[in-house]
């Protein structure tokens, strides 16, 4: 899937695995994150993904060049769920949009584990 942005000099083509690499580096950096997650759809377990594979656990639907954004996470034990995520939905938004120049219109948060950090 890729996303066009015209002007009047050309078209700019980004490619969905870009914005997703943005909103998977946006939102790790978020506080009380531990990393984002996969989920196996066949077993229900759900996998801590290394930096490499950051874009795993982010899902896009580009819609009129206008982003739908769900992302996959799982989050320090000890923290308040509802004001990590209204965190991540803001910095996410805004990196993605201030890096691409493409509207997002939604973000989705599925929390997929809570894990113990010492």
């Amino acid at each position: 899937m890729m996303a066009n942005i015209e002007n009047e000099l050309g078209t700019i083509n980004i490619d969905s695995y870009a914005i997703a690499k943005i909103a998977g580096i946006a939102t790790t950096e978020c506080y009380g994150i531990v990393g984002m997650a996969s989920k196996n759809v066949k077993d229900g377990i759900v996998k801590l993904l290394k930096i490499e594979s950051i874009t795993k656990g982010v899902k896009l639907n580009i819609q009129d060049n206008k982003l739908i954004i769900d992302l996959h996470i799982i989050v320090k034990y000890g923290t308040n769920i509802k004001a990590v995520a209204e965190t991540i939905i803001n910095t996410v938004k805004y990196k993605v949009e201030e890096a691409t120049s493409m509207k997002v219109l939604r973000i989705n948060i599925f929390v997929e584990g809570i894990k113990i950090i010492d």
